[in-house]
């Protein structure tokens, strides 16, 4: 099993760093602290060993395994189901990349199952080991805090990473880019999922408050993990709020497109109609001489004109009067 990290928590200290997982529940039982456990893409019969030693809930056994879940807080009796979405900004090809993190939690235990690279918890775990032990003895509430707290934190680069490329695509709008609108979509899809990683998450942190905040007086040491979660919760509503604001610029900006590349194309139809109808002038005052030598040129003997001593000064005179004619009108007309 890839286990990540594995210890034993009392009073906001490390006592205990187990070699296998049997050994972790075992001594948790003994001492009375907390177990904490990371694992890294466990398989079926892995994930199936704690849930037995944990006398998990069947059902946050199978979302985990399955994935592909919403992020969600579930109940089932005292133990509690997170699902996370963590997510991060690739800077080299300007996109974002979602993973999962399930964490299990019990009156003395936390189990996170992390399904990709991010979030890294080993740093969540140590700044809570070496800079805050006195929140960490608040027991797996602390945890939990610092687990979403990294989450969530870790949602900013996104937001901004996004917000670049929103202002990107607008500049390559206005300078004429054919691929931009294929780029707007991409980046809508981005921001839709983004979206769904981080909707329910105010409400899950109000949840978890006021449970905590209702064992205060039980526990007074979870009053600053309360403080804590209520920043955090500010921090949910105000990334909701941006990405909020990001799906309406996408629908401007896709709008906007729209609207300049129906503009472009009226532009080169109006453009097209002007060289058809200059092209159609030209063809018409050309064909009128042609018309003429065409009648002049069957060469009847009853053609009166054919011995006229100004026949041929005539027909001459005909095709450029005519040709004239249609030229004056043509140009009244803005046709040439």
């Amino acid at each position: 099993m890839t286990i990540v990290d594995n210890a034993i928590y009392k009073d906001g200290q490390r006592i205990l760093a187990p070699t296998s997982l049997q050994e972790t529940f075992e001594q948790c039982k003994r001492l009375g602290g907390m177990a904490w456990v990371g694992l890294y893409r466990p398989d079926e019969a892995e994930l199936q060993e704690v849930a037995h030693e944990l006398n998990l809930h069947e059902l946050a056994v199978e979302d985990a395994l399955v994935g592909g879940q919403r992020a969600k807080l579930e109940h089932y009796g005292d133990d509690r189901f997170f699902v996370l979405i963590p997510a991060r900004y690739l800077d080299e090809t300007e996109t974002v990349e979602f993973g999962e993190l399930n964490v299990f939690v019990g009156r003395d235990f936390v189990v996170t199952v992390r399904h990709s690279e991010v979030p890294d918890l080993s740093r969540v775990r140590r700044h809570l080991e070496e800079q805050q032990p006195e929140l960490l003895s608040a027991g797996t509430s602390a945890v939990v805090h610092g687990i979403l707290d990294s989450v969530v934190d870790d949602y900013f680069p996104v937001a901004e990473g996004l917000e670049n490329d929103i202002a990107e695509i607008e500049d390559e709008i206005f300078a004429g880019d054919g691929n931009v609108t294929r780029r707007i979509y991409e980046l809508s899809r981005e921001v839709v999922g983004f979206q769904r990683a981080i909707r329910s998450l105010p409400h899950m942190l109000e949840t978890m408050i006021d449970a905590l905040s209702k064992e205060q007086d039980a526990d007074p040491g979870k009053l600053e993990v309360v403080r804590k979660l209520r920043d955090v919760h500010d921090h949910t509503v105000l990334i909701n709020d941006r990405v909020a604001s990001m799906r309406t610029m996408l629908e401007h900006t896709l709008e906007l497109d729209s609207t300049l590349t129906s503009k472009k194309l009226a532009e080169v139809s109006v453009a097209q109609n002007e060289q058809v109808k200059r092209i159609s002038s030209w063809a018409a005052i050309i064909f009128a001489p042609q018309l003429v030598g065409s009648v002049y040129g069957m060469n009847f003997d009853l053609m009166p004109e054919l011995h006229w001593v100004w026949g041929y000064p005539f027909a001459l005179g005909l095709m450029l009067a005519v040709a004239l004619t249609l030229f004056i009108l043509f140009k009244r007309n803005d046709w040439l």
